[in-house]
């Protein structure tokens, strides 16, 4: 059985690449472009691993994260936070939040990206 990646990410050009790139490594892929469609989109999933943009329009990333784990069904789910917001406050929360990674993406190769999902899939 295939394991799902959730990707939320609103740069199309950005959530396109990765999402062409987890399928070619055999992924299934959900995405959503805003955190409001994420909580729409999640409900009845069960993502492995959410791959989660901080910085979204109208609500963040953060605001999509502290909804989640306040559900018993996400409060486990790995999460790699991705952002150019390089701010240590956002970073903390997303950890203290239960993000696994905080990734920079403009640090990041779409296969290093790939890879550090792996790690944190079971």
């Amino acid at each position: 059985m295939k394991k799902t990646i959730f990707i939320i990410e609103d740069e199309l050009m950005l959530a396109d690449m990765y999402k062409e790139k987890m399928e070619m490594a055999g992924f299934e892929v959900i995405q959503a472009f805003d955190a409001e469609e994420a909580l729409k989109k999640i409900e009845g999933t069960n993502p492995d691993i959410i791959l989660l943009d901080i910085l979204l329009p109208r609500q963040s990333g953060m605001y999509f994260l502290e909804r989640i784990r306040e559900k018993e069904e996400f409060k486990e789910t790995p999460v790699i936070a991705f952002s150019n917001f390089d701010d240590s406050e956002t970073r903390k929360m997303a950890f203290d939040l239960g993000a696994k990674d905080y990734l920079i993406k403009t640090n990041y190769t779409p296969q290093e990206i790939l890879d550090k999902v792996k790690k944190y899939i079971k």
